[in-house]
């Protein structure tokens, strides 16, 4: 029998592949996302971090915000963490205030703080879209 667990922060949706997705992604933007995949820390050898890979950064990945966090605050040279999310749609802004409605699958990093009130629901983005006059 699996554990409960419980987290502040949406836990990633398939604990088994946590640490498998690409380590280049996009980074940011959309507005909405459908899933979390995991938390991410970052370290960087040149701020501290330990040489593991020839001078490269790297990352942790974890399935919760809380590991994550605790490995941010107890590693030299680590960033915050970030969060990996899938998006199915989301919204694309190629100039300021132009907005786009996105259709294909998408994979970026976002700042944790971003997931509060941006899970995608059927009428998120067209309700975005009509409120910004699109």
């Amino acid at each position: 029998m699996t554990p409960e667990i419980s987290s502040s922060h949406p836990i990633a949706i398939d604990l088994d592949q946590v640490g498998e997705y690409p380590a280049m992604t996009k980074s940011g933007g959309g507005y909405f996302y459908d899933d979390v995949l995991e938390y991410r820390v970052w370290v960087h050898p040149h701020a501290g971090g330990e040489d593991l890979h020839d001078g490269d950064d790297y990352y942790y990945a974890f399935a919760t915000f809380e590991e994550a966090a605790e490995c941010s605050d107890e590693t030299p040279g680590a960033e915050q963490p970030l969060v990996l999310v899938r998006q199915f749609e989301s919204i694309n802004e190629p100039t300021p205030g132009v907005f786009e409605h996105y259709t294909a699958e998408r994979i970026t990093e976002w700042r944790v703080e971003w997931l509060a009130d941006c899970k995608r629901t059927a009428s998120s983005i067209p309700d975005f879209l009509k409120s910004r006059g699109h």
